[in-house]
């Protein structure tokens, strides 16, 4: 009866681990670079900066529509007597203004927020690159651990025969302690082997869980099962064609370009200070 039941509960115990194993979605590594851009955080702060350079950009057009500018005041007075003034003043204005002429600084100042947000969508595209190249580094590093754990259990496996076959031999006489001994020296040297490159493979989880914006603390280091295989494709690059291709589409160089642009067109902005500038307005009566 005690038999029974310690077989149920190891049955039972593997039936629960299979179910959890299943749970876990199967990502290739394709799957895991379309999750990183959707979820990691560097990714949606570069978004975020997008829409802030959009809404520099529509500041900047307002610079050519006319503004309304309000103001008034309010006095009460306390007289000890009776008076023929009102004890309450107030008075309040409204003038709408319009640019005529500043000098090309309206001009340059839309050219620079429209060049801030070019700028930012290469700087997401700087990110998306990178975040993208960690994520398919740790996807490889990840396959690679676990092949290492497949070689590093088979070592044991043998290694654990041999000791065994080494006892049963010192049993039988036909060899002595030394070879024993040097049996259970190179198993206990692999087993600690075994242990690290199962660390390395729960760190390669945690490296991407990170990098895709997964949270692995509350439902274990493992949230996902890689599916893949290490493969060898040779490429032979050219130096000359490589270095051209990345001065023409690297987005790090078109950030850098944008840059020179803006300052130069913030300089004009600056030049335009001391330039005389027209206005228009239109002042509204007075209440």
């Amino acid at each position: 009866m005690r038999l029974f039941s310690r077989f149920a509960l190891l049955s039972l115990g593997a039936v629960f681990a299979l179910a959890s194993a299943s749970a876990a979605p199967r990502y290739s590594m394709d799957d895991v670079v379309r999750l990183a851009q959707s979820q990691n955080p560097e990714i949606a702060i570069a978004r975020k900066k997008i829409q802030a350079a959009r809404g520099g950009q529509v500041e900047a057009r307002s610079g050519y529509l006319p503004s309304v500018l309000s103001g008034g005041y309010y006095r009460r007075g306390a007289t000890a007597q009776s008076s023929q003034l009102r004890p309450e003043d107030y008075n309040a204005s409204l003038r709408v203004v319009e640019n005529l002429y500043t000098g090309g600084a309206t001009t340059n100042q839309v050219a620079i927020a429209r060049l801030a947000l070019a700028k930012q969508q290469d700087e997401l595209q700087v990110v998306t690159d990178r975040v993208t190249m960690d994520v398919r580094l740790a996807f490889y590093e990840l396959l690679l651990n676990r092949e290492k754990i497949h070689v590093r259990e088979q070592s044991v496996a043998v290694l654990r025969e041999e000791l065994k076959s080494q006892r049963e031999r010192l049993n039988a006489g036909t060899v002595g302690p030394l070879d024993a001994s040097r049996a259970e020296v190179a198993l206990a040297n692999e087993e600690p082997e075994l242990v690290q490159a199962q660390t390395d493979l729960r760190n390669s989880y945690l490296r991407l869980n990170d990098l895709c914006g997964m949270d692995g603390r509350s439902s274990g280091d493992r949230q996902f099962e890689a599916v893949g295989s290490l493969q060898y494709v040779p490429h032979h690059p050219d130096l000359n064609a490589t270095l051209a291709r990345a001065l023409a589409l690297r987005p790090e160089v078109k950030s850098a370009q944008k840059d020179i642009a803006i300052e130069e067109k913030q300089l004009e902005v600056d030049r335009r200070r001391d330039s005389p500038a027209l206005r228009i307005f239109l002042r509204l009566p007075s209440l």
